[in-house]
């Protein structure tokens, strides 16, 4: 599990799980999506204000791997850490559990890009600077 002081919680909607009784799996990309900008506000990037005129980013790569079930109504708790960073772009760890039962680890890589466009772009110093403070 990632060492992190950020924790964002989801209970998973009926439609969001499947007849299997777990989540489906696409539905784990838009917890870890969500989780990303609660992830930002943690920072003190708030959502409305920053992104696409401070900073924006990309996803490029996604990776999934599940490791239990997590169910309608159940408390999912996804700690959020950047694991990697490079020159454009950095890895945030998504670390989801179902008190305290592993049930699910993304790794999501970022590229970060001009506000407004498709441009890859160096990392801001700031974002830079909080995103190493937190690295695990």
């Amino acid at each position: 599990m990632t060492e992190t002081g950020f924790v964002h919680t989801v209970r998973p909607r009926y439609a969001e799980v499947d007849q299997q009784g777990v989540v489906f799996n696409a539905h784990w990309l838009t917890y870890f999506d969500e989780a990303c900008t609660r992830y930002f506000g943690h920072l003190g990037y708030e959502a409305a204000e920053a992104f696409f005129k401070d900073f924006d980013v990309m996803l490029v790569k996604a990776v999934v791997e599940w490791s239990g079930p997590a169910g309608f109504d159940e408390f999912v708790s996804i700690a959020v850490a950047p694991s990697r960073m490079g020159t454009k772009s950095f890895d945030l760890r998504y670390d989801a559990t179902v008190s305290d039962r592993p049930v699910c680890v993304g790794t999501i890589t970022y590229v970060s890009v001009v506000p407004g466009s498709h441009d890859s772009t160096p990392i801001p110093d700031e974002l830079r600077a909080r995103l190493d403070a937190e690295l695990v």
